[in-house]
């Protein structure tokens, strides 16, 4: 539940508080408009303001600014954009009516105006700055940051209202007769931020929910520490049962239970670690690979797995089963229920896929690798263009039925190539190369278009990355074509005019080993909503694409991380492990992503993000749900963050810089320490971290060793409303010679691959 920051005993946080933006943690926020740029397609605040402004847009409750579902009637000067809704307005209303009871005609006349504004600037996108609530050290106003020319003009016409605006004796006792000390404790550090001023300032005010017209840099987002200590997290599942849990996959073969309130379950949800073929050197691209819970899980309790092993014959293949969950334990699987569906072998060690997904048909898509090595050089045109073998595939399978041939499966009617005798039926799509980590559109909340649609990242060999869009019967091209241009030329010329080409490609100056990502359809922060967000591997770039829907194309914009201006609020950290390993969103449709310092299947440097939007959120209340509650038989493990948020550096004196004078702001990178990783002689990837995470998957250019010989061992605010006089006050806006009322005001309530 959001707590209520409109309460008398509200106190701000200390830098040591942690997660204390509810929005942060799933619950809270939701919806708006959208917003455009002539140069940048993408319906989002960008924070690329100029010059040393230190403010951002944030409200008294240490979130971002938001749209009211239902348009403000009082404070209107903030209806499209702030911090109230309509409930919170009605307060501001109701207490700004308690004073004005104390006025007279006149008083009315003279002050009615300056009031309102004063106790309207709650709603103001700017109100943390205002009241000071951006900085822990300093306490917490009670009444705003007005500007000298504007807090001489009120004290003039209306000094006597003070006592009336707050409950603090020092303000009333010192300045209800001395103008220049009132108005010098008012004024803020930052006069770009006073009000008026604040509303009058063009860097500002064009920022407030638009995208600026010469920013051209790049889409401004923060993270949130979600976990960390994983080794080499490969996936995030959840099994769409209410209970908004995570299953967080490890790459030798170990999956996790986390809470909705962060917590991690000591025993794992399924361990096969003795069966998954993974090893410890970096970049090995086997292991556990993908997992996928089936639609109606809740009722029969079934998921899918996708790892390597070897079988008895020292044969290296892919194994996809189907698992259940114990009848009496819905946080353990029954390892002795698997059901083999599917095995492949494999000609080599890289290049082995691993997506599992259902789509919205309630089939079972299946995303394989090539097989390995580089080229695709098995048969006369390659493993992808073969259509009766499964590697380099995208297959589709019915999981609920059985083939008339034995077979523990089914093939859908509508396969596009169940007639086709030279092929195997269970393929939907080929000419695939390694694509790695794919994901199904949710579609858009309310008109639910793009709802179904497959994007996957296929990972280039030597030139090009891609994210396709899967069709039925598709050829995607490789190893004929790589992107958007010819890798085998013989076989390019002879191609059919019909592949399909990706929606994006980007070459190696902007990166070398793509991994997927997903389509936006949260609720928490509303103008990503039909951002497709993913990444890049090996030098850990995040990217969005948007469509044009009036010409079907996709544009790329880089992803920045760590501005310590746009994102100094409770909880927020400013950098990432390198190597991005995966994509997730959660239950309620939130997008995360998972990276590492260092790719090895052992080694626990592995976290998971949560990313945000930091410029808007939905009104509070919106995104509230209640988690289904869950049996726990397994001990409880706090969730303990690593990295240090943006509040917390910006508290340490050695950290602290002058703010960048640069108009634009460039494509974040992830923070890399100086300590090098111990060097193996399969690669020479050093460790790139933060303060901590998980392996990733081996990919592009890191050359994995064969597995020989045993597994390496391991360690399995508003200010509180002031109470009334209960004596008329002498000044020059006279007051009515009236007993109070009431007490107090009227309080406000809660704002209800992969690798080469």
């Amino acid at each position: 539940e959001v707590q209520d920051f409109y309460t008398s005993n509200l106190k701000k946080p200390t830098l040591k508080e942690e997660n204390v933006w509810p929005w942060v943690g799933n619950r809270s926020s939701s919806s708006g408009v959208s917003f455009s740029c002539p140069h940048v397609c993408v319906c989002l605040f960008l924070l690329c303001l100029t010059g040393s402004l230190l403010g951002h847009p944030q409200c008294l409750d240490y979130g971002p600014p938001f749209q009211p579902p239902l348009p403000l009637e009082f404070c209107s000067a903030y209806e499209n954009f702030g911090c109230c809704d309509q409930e919170r307005d009605n307060s501001i209303a109701a207490k700004y009516w308690d004073i004005m009871d104390y006025m007279d005609p006149q008083g009315h006349k003279l002050c009615g105006t300056y009031i309102k504004d004063i106790l309207c600037q709650e709603c103001s996108p700017y109100a943390a700055h205002l009241y000071d609530a951006e900085n822990p050290r300093t306490s917490l106003r009670s009444l705003p940051g007005l500007c000298f020319d504007y807090c001489s003009e009120f004290h003039l016409n209306c000094h006597s209202a003070i006592r009336l605006l707050t409950s603090d004796k020092h303000i009333q006792e010192c300045c209800e007769t001395n103008r220049t000390h009132f108005c010098h404790l008012l004024q803020l550090q930052d006069e770009d931020y006073c009000f008026p001023q604040v509303l009058r300032n063009s860097a500002l005010s064009r920022s407030l929910g638009l995208a600026l017209e010469e920013c051209g840099g790049c889409i401004q987002l923060c993270l949130a520490e979600v976990a960390n200590g994983l080794r080499n997290p490969v996936l995030m599942a959840h099994a769409a049962d209410q209970t908004h849990r995570a299953f967080i996959a490890e790459q030798l073969g170990l999956v996790w239970v986390y809470l909705p309130d962060g917590s991690r379950l000591e025993e794992p949800f399924l361990d096969i670690q003795r069966i998954v073929l993974a090893t410890p050197w970096l970049g090995d691209e086997r292991g556990f690979l993908g997992m996928a819970f089936h639609p109606k899980h809740k009722d029969n309790r079934k998921f899918y797995i996708y790892y390597s092993y070897m079988d008895k014959n020292q044969v290296e293949k892919i194994r996809i089963s189907e698992l259940k969950v114990l009848a009496s334990d819905a946080n353990k699987a029954d390892p002795r229920s698997e059901r083999n569906l599917l095995e492949l072998e494999e000609p080599a060690a890289n290049h082995n896929g691993g997506q599992l997904l259902f789509g919205v048909d309630g089939y079972l898509y299946i995303f394989t690798g090539g097989g390995g090595k580089a080229g695709d050089p098995f048969g006369k045109f390659g493993n992808a263009q073969n259509k009766s073998t499964l590697l380099g595939k995208v297959l589709r399978i019915d999981v609920d039925g059985k083939s008339p041939d034995g077979k523990p499966y089914r093939i859908p009617p509508d396969n596009p190539f169940v007639s086709d005798a030279k092929a195997r039926p269970e393929v939907y799509a080929y000419g695939v190369r390694n694509m790695w980590r794919c994901a199904v559109d949710r579609g858009d909340p309310v008109t639910k278009k793009g709802r179904g649609r497959i994007f996957c990242g296929d990972v280039g060999q030597n030139r090009f990355e891609e994210i396709d869009l899967i069709v039925k019967g598709g050829n995607y091209g490789w190893r004929a074509k790589e992107g958007f241009e010819c890798y085998d030329t013989k076989l390019c010329h002879n191609s059919s005019l019909d592949d399909i080409l990706p929606i994006f490609a980007y070459g190696r100056s902007v990166g070398k080993s793509v991994t997927g990502g997903f389509v936006y359809r949260g609720c928490e922060s509303p103008s990503l909503n039909g951002l497709y967000i993913f990444g890049d591997f090996m030098n850990g770039r995040l990217m969005a694409l948007q469509e044009d829907e009036k010409t079907n194309k996709w544009k790329k914009q880089d992803i920045c991380i760590g501005s310590t201006t746009a994102c100094a609020f409770p909880g927020m950290i400013s950098s990432y492990s390198k190597f991005i390993t995966s994509f997730a969103e959660d239950e309620a449709g939130e997008l995360y992503f998972m990276s590492t310092s260092y790719p090895s299947a052992y080694a626990p440097h592995g976290s998971l993000y949560k990313l945000i939007d930091p410029a808007r959120r939905a009104p509070p209340g919106k995104c509230k749900y209640k988690p289904v509650r869950v049996k726990t038989r397994s001990k409880r493990i706090p969730f303990v963050p690593r990295a240090k948020t943006v509040l917390e550096l910006l508290n340490e004196p050695s950290t602290i810089k002058p703010p960048k004078k640069s108009s634009t702001l460039t494509a974040a990178t992830p923070r890399v320490s100086s300590k090098k990783a111990q060097k193996t002689p399969s690669t020479k990837i050093k460790a790139s971290t933060v303060e901590t995470g998980p392996s990733g998957q081996g990919r592009q250019r890191v050359k994995a060793k064969p597995h020989k010989g045993k597994k390496v061992a391991h360690e399995s605010r508003t200010a509180p409303a002031p109470p009334l006089p209960k004596k008329k006050s002498s000044h020059q806006a006279r007051v009515k010679e009236v007993l109070p009322k009431k007490a107090a005001l009227a309080k406000g309530k809660p704002e209800k691959r992969r690798k080469k």
